[in-house]
């Protein structure tokens, strides 16, 4: 009788969430799991706190991918090439909220972003529900995940939250 093994990608899931989440430990945020058995959306939501230890508005919402087979574009091999469904990247466009893409390389222990918005923002011309059903997105290699990056991530949701400064009223 054959007993039942864990799949080397639930390891390195699990890998890539403790990479993260300790980066934002250490810049004294605090970060959730998105504990769902199939997660289509986000797999972390980070909460920042302000120079008094309180908590501010916003969050920033995280998409992990972990992989042993990292594919570096051949042109330069600075540039991480990464397949993304069109059913991943429809709701992170959805979102007001800083989205980002984690991909972490389990081969080196390392972890690369990719500020989603901002990414197809810079698209010309870019229609998500006219796109392919895989699209390949491009991570820069210096865009290593540490605490820098955690707080870069801070700023974004600061500066999507200065763009708000209107009035919502919230109707029932």
């Amino acid at each position: 009788m054959t007993s039942k093994k864990r799949p080397r990608e639930q390891i390195i899931a699990d890998i890539s969430i403790n990479y993260v989440e300790r980066y934002v430990f250490l810049c004294g945020y605090s970060v959730e799991r998105v504990e769902l058995e199939y997660t289509y959306g986000f797999d972390l939501i980070i909460f920042t706190y302000d120079a008094n230890c309180e908590l501010e508005n916003g969050k920033i919402y995280v998409k992990l991918k972990a992989t042993d087979f990292l594919s570096m574009l051949a042109a330069d091999q600075e540039t991480i090439g990464f397949p993304l469904g069109r059913s991943d990247i429809e709701p992170w466009l959805k979102e007001p909220m800083p989205c980002i893409l984690i991909v972490y390389d389990a081969q080196l222990d390392l972890a690369y972003w990719l500020y989603l918005q901002a990414y197809f923002e810079n698209w010309e011309n870019f229609d998500p529900w006219q796109m392919e059903e895989t699209i390949t997105v491009n991570l820069p290699k210096k865009n290593i995940v540490n605490q820098d990056a955690i707080k870069k991530f801070a700023r974004y949701k600061n500066d999507v939250l200065r763009q708000l400064p209107g009035v919502i009223r919230h109707r029932a």
